[in-house]
């Protein structure tokens, strides 16, 4: 298929959301936490980089949210793309979904790792979610919360909904938690063992988290994930 750029807008230093059309096609099914592959040839190369959909379905329209990876073959061309630029895309795929929205759960992610839960939040609470889910998000600045006026305002409307931003390189202003995602497990779980975890971002983290989860008695089935490098 041919994804077409329709919009941009930057969300932080080098971090952009995209918004694409699938031009042959009337609508764009997938179910939020989904991914969807690019592929471009460079230098007589096909090349090809997943993405997670940071969107609801809406007809034949997908955004993604990705950063700029200075030395990488992919994200500048993507970031040099000018409305109406075309790039070859396939999906959707991947298993990171919402297993058991009637289940309360915690959502773990660190940079660009938070885009597939502004996917899985946006339908569970415009669908009317019941259960209580709390997204733990960790990153370097406040700047670079992303989406934070998505899920501060989730937050107010939502009852059932709490957000947990946690920074590594808080400035001295800062009034909220501080310090890697990992610090703020067991106080984000608040002693239960009978929520879903999903947890998304690079490798290093997300391995740790299982791990900790895992030491603590969480069942494998109760952990879910998707990393990257």
């Amino acid at each position: 298929m041919i994804a077409r750029l329709v919009g941009w807008r930057d969300l932080a230093p080098e971090v952009r959301h995209f918004s694409f059309e699938v031009t042959e096609a009337a609508s764009f099914p997938f179910t939020p936490g989904q991914w969807v592959s690019m592929t471009r040839e460079i230098k007589g190369k096909a090349i090809t980089r997943a993405y997670s959909i940071a969107s609801v379905p809406a007809g034949n329209q997908f955004d993604l949210c990705l950063n700029r990876v200075q030395d990488g073959v992919f994200s500048p061309f993507l970031f040099d793309l000018t409305e109406g630029g075309e790039v070859d895309v396939k999906g959707p795929f991947g298993t990171f979904t919402m297993r058991h929205p009637d289940r309360d759960m915690l959502m773990i992610a660190t940079g660009t790792g938070v885009a597939p839960f502004r996917s899985m939040l946006a339908q569970f609470l415009a669908n009317g979610g019941r259960s209580q889910a709390r997204l733990l998000f960790g990153v370097r600045y406040p700047e670079t919360i992303l989406y934070r006026d998505d899920f501060d305002r989730w937050a107010l409307q939502h009852e059932n909904f709490s957000f947990w931003p946690t920074l590594s390189r808080p400035p001295l202003d800062w009034k909220g938690r501080s310090g890697h995602v990992q610090a703020h497990l067991d106080e984000a779980l608040e002693a239960r063992r009978d929520v879903d975890v999903y947890v998304c971002g690079l490798k290093a983290m997300v391995d740790d988290v299982r791990q900790r989860l895992k030491a603590a008695g969480f069942d494998r089935k109760q952990i879910i994930y998707e990393k990257y490098d």
